[in-house]
């Protein structure tokens, strides 16, 4: 095992993502992802909790991402818009070949699955203080943040699964723009 190699934390994810897609969540240990990626099990340990954490990496990111620009946005700026607007941003954190590997993980494992539901609930409850303090009131930025993490769920599942050349933030367009035609909103 070479000493040291950049970007350890990259080689963990991408090992363990492999390993998840050849043996299994279950059946994979966090020595197996260390030993692939070409550190010890102790450095493993030093950047991820628990080898469930390898698939939440960019959690933190995305909601620290969103809120800032939630929190940037014009005041004049609808809150859902403003939501929206924030999520399409946050695309810079996604690699599709990377976000498909970890969705077929997720989607294979009901444990996993509800964790990525418990974080999107947390990420909705965050949207949902940042709109609040914004000065929008208490429905109204409930409604705007589960309507907008809606749209993300449906435009990052729609992103994964269209052709390479789509990119995220016209994902969110899209879809934002269909939520809008269901509810009657005039077309923009």
């Amino acid at each position: 095992m070479a000493r040291w190699e950049p970007d350890a934390r990259g080689r963990m994810i991408d090992a363990a993502l492999e390993l998840f897609a050849e043996g299994g969540f279950e059946r994979t240990t966090a020595l197996e992802i260390a030993k692939r990626a070409g550190v010890t099990e102790r450095t493993f340990f030093r950047h991820f909790t628990d080898k469930r954490e390898v698939l939440f990496d960019r959690t933190d990111a995305l909601q620290t991402q969103v809120i800032a620009a939630i929190e940037a946005a014009p005041v004049d700026v609808a809150p859902l818009d403003a939501v929206c607007a924030a999520i399409g941003d946050a695309g810079v954190l996604f690699d599709r070949v990377h976000a498909r590997r970890r969705d077929a993980v997720i989607s294979a494992n009901p444990g996993l699955l509800e964790r990525e539901l418990l974080k999107l609930n947390r990420l909705a409850a965050a949207i949902a203080d940042a709109l609040r303090a914004r000065g929008v009131p208490e429905l109204t930025a409930t409604v705007s943040a589960e309507a907008g993490v809606a749209v993300f769920k449906i435009s990052f599942a729609r992103w994964i699964a269209d052709d390479p050349d789509s990119d995220f933030a016209g994902s969110v367009q899209k879809v934002r723009s269909e939520l809008g035609a269901q509810v009657g909103e005039p077309a923009t």
